[in-house]
């Protein structure tokens, strides 16, 4: 983890325009109101930090943004998402095959998991001191958030109090279709799944996210299983993979290095933009990255999200700055925040 300066952002934004740039051309775009002193100090910074990169030497030596410096370098989600796709600067439309390989031993601060472990301690000790029918109770009221939330996030128009009597009492809302109806539905048999089989020590295997997937979108595509073919993102420049076989190994990649970390917050957050990068699935990625980061959360005693009061926009907004600029930075945000929710508000 690091801190940048607001100067040593504008350098990074100008790496992110161009693939080189030597310290001459930097110091050119940065202007009269940084010294080559600074200049030299900032650059030095970011390669020790593993922000850049260089290469060649003397008047060649040139400076480029690595992975590790994307990932964690900030972005306005609201803002950057409202741009025109082709209009956003640094964008990256290919996926990175060296990501996995880069992706580091932790996406949270010191503060960060403090934050995050204090809230979880609070959580658990209510969690012990219920008894089996309130913990049941509870337990339906967050399925019940959770299915209307995520349905929400893919453009379900169900209200909560609609989906709390389709959970319920099993009775569908008249105004909205059968499909709307089934994604709700899905939801509650996917956590269902989920919730029995999280049990600590778990490993994730792509066998687990395939059958997390099939919970989900039975009844809603027939096309289940691993992509075979090219998709679009609506809305954005990135193409994810479309070579199955790319996509198998990517996935694997990436499950590889869920199972090698230690912490359950650097696994689920891994999960939950990784499984939507890679986009493994025709529809339904971003549903079944939100169950398997809940699925890892729950086998480390830690609390699930529903997302309940998640702007629907900003998590599409956010999940697009990852596709395009390889910004953890909004999503990790989100994350932090529905987790300290999660933690205040069920149990």
């Amino acid at each position: 983890m690091f801190t940048t300066t607001p100067r040593q952002i504008l350098i990074i934004n100008q790496l992110k325009r161009g693939e080189t740039l030597a310290f001459s051309e930097l110091f050119t775009i940065l202007g009269v109101d940084t010294s080559e002193r600074t200049l030299k100090r900032d650059l030095s910074d970011l390669v020790a930090a593993s922000v850049l990169t260089t290469n060649g030497g003397g008047r060649a030596l040139v400076y480029s943004l690595s992975i590790f410096g994307r990932l964690f370098t900030p972005v306005n989600a609201s803002v950057y998402s409202a741009e025109e796709p082709d209009r956003r600067a640094g964008a990256l439309s290919s996926y990175q095959f060296t990501l996995w390989e880069n992706w580091p031993d932790s996406l949270f601060s010191n503060n960060e998991l403090s934050h995050l472990t204090h809230n979880t301690e609070s959580y658990q000790s209510r969690v012990v001191t219920q008894s089996n029918d309130v913990r049941a109770k509870e337990l339906e009221r967050f399925v019940i958030e959770l299915s209307w939330k995520s349905s929400r996030i893919e453009g379900n128009t169900y209200t909560l109090l609609d989906t709390e009597l389709l959970i319920r009492e099993g009775i569908a809302s008249k105004t909205n279709t059968p499909a709307e109806t089934t994604m709700i539905l899905n939801h509650k048999i996917a956590f269902d799944y989920v919730l029995e089989t999280a049990t600590p020590g778990i490993s994730l295997t792509s066998g687990f996210v395939e059958h997390v997937h099939t919970l989900l979108m039975t009844g809603l595509i027939t096309d289940l299983g691993w992509r075979k073919s090219a998709i679009g993102i609506t809305g954005s420049t990135y193409r994810p993979l479309h070579n199955q076989f790319q996509i198998a190994e990517e996935l694997e990649n990436c499950i590889k290095y869920i199972n090698q970390c230690t912490g359950g917050f650097d696994k689920a957050l891994t999960a939950l933009v990784g499984i939507s990068y890679i986009q493994p699935f025709v529809d339904g990625n971003k549903r079944t990255a939100r169950l398997i980061a809940n699925a890892l959360l729950m086998a480390h005693k830690l609390a699930p999200l529903s997302y309940r009061n998640v702007d629907e926009v900003l998590y599409r907004g956010s999940l697009l700055a990852f596709y395009e600029q390889l910004s953890v930075i909004p999503m990790k945000k989100i994350f932090i925040e529905q987790y300290v929710f999660a933690a205040e508000h069920y149990s």
